[in-house]
Order: structure tokens, then sequence, then C-alpha cells
């Protein structure tokens, strides 16, 4: 079967931390710094379904512990797909935050690579080629709309919380078409 009309099962939250990983990149960050952004977005956005799905419940230690954690100077936001994702500067390069501390793109890489087995770089390129299909600009503004375009279908509600589904790469493809 050609590659573009292969179907993958997987869970979103890899498809998500990969798309952003690729438009961060697109965008002109390097690719360790668009790894940890990647991941950083796909947690943020698992987490605020979450509390939609009241899987998680916020409270005022999770608040408190986050406060705390911030010392001023060190932190900025980028804003990546409608989402402003914390970040600090290391000696690395920038590196999105996550629980107080710098996510490594190497944690990243093998996240994605667990998931996604010998389809990741198949999967890399298509969606590489979905970012390089817009101008940077329009890509900026479009990027979540494109994944809702292609990610895995999964039922809705805490029963497609956590659930695999297919990800069709001819989909994903033609989603700047769609």
């Amino acid at each position: 079967m050609p590659s573009s009309h292969r179907k993958i099962m997987i869970n979103r939250a890899p498809v998500l931390t990969l798309w952003a990983a690729v438009v961060a990149e697109r965008l002109g960050l390097d690719r360790d710094e668009a790894l940890t952004l990647g991941k950083a977005l796909s947690g943020l956005a698992a987490h605020a379904k979450g509390v939609r799905l009241g899987i998680y419940e916020p409270t005022p230690e999770t608040v408190g512990d986050q406060r705390r954690a911030l010392q001023l100077g060190e932190e900025i936001h980028i804003d990546l797909m409608g989402r402003s994702i914390p970040a600090v500067h290391t000696k690395d390069g920038l590196r999105a935050v996550s629980h107080g501390k710098p996510i490594t793109p190497a944690s990243v890489e093998r996240y994605l690579g667990s998931k996604f087995g010998e389809d990741l770089e198949e999967v890399r390129h298509a969606m590489t080629g979905l970012a390089h299909s817009l101008p940077a600009a329009d890509l900026a503004r479009q990027a979540f709309r494109l994944y809702e375009a292609f990610r895995p279908e999964v039922k809705t509600g805490t029963v497609g919380w956590g659930a695999e589904g297919e990800l069709d790469l001819a989909k994903l493809a033609s989603a700047d078409r769609s």
C-alpha cells in the first residue's frame, strides 16, 4: 500500500506533539527547541481536556506550586498554535517548561519513538510537507485547524480519553485543502 494511503493507529497526544514541533520548526525554531514546545503544547491541551471531562480537577495547591516555581526573568511565553507555552533560556537554547523544569529534547524524541515506532520518520516527513505547503504566516494562523482536519478520530467524552484512532496519511497530506 502506498505510504500516502496508510493509516496508523495512534493516540492523539503524540500526533499533536509531533505536529506542534514541526510547526514550531517551520516558524524558525531549531529542532530541539521545537520538540520541547510541541511536548508542552500537547501536555497543556491534554490537561485542559482532562479538566473539561472531569478527569483532572485544578486545586489551589497546584496553582500555588506553579506560582512558586516562577522566578522573575527566567521564563518567557511563546505563542504556538493558539497557546502560550512557558519556556526558559538554557545553556543549550530555548526549552519549554513543564512542572517548573525544562523539557529535554531527548525525552521528547524517546516519547515520539515509543508511540510512532517505525512510522515516526514517515509521519514527520508528511507533516513537514504539510507545514511547508503554506507560507509561514498562514501556517502560524492555521496550524491548529490543520491538526483538527487530520488528527485521529476517537470517541467523544471520557470513553475517547487516551484511546487510539486512525491517523490517515492521505488525510494529513491533503489537510491544507480541507
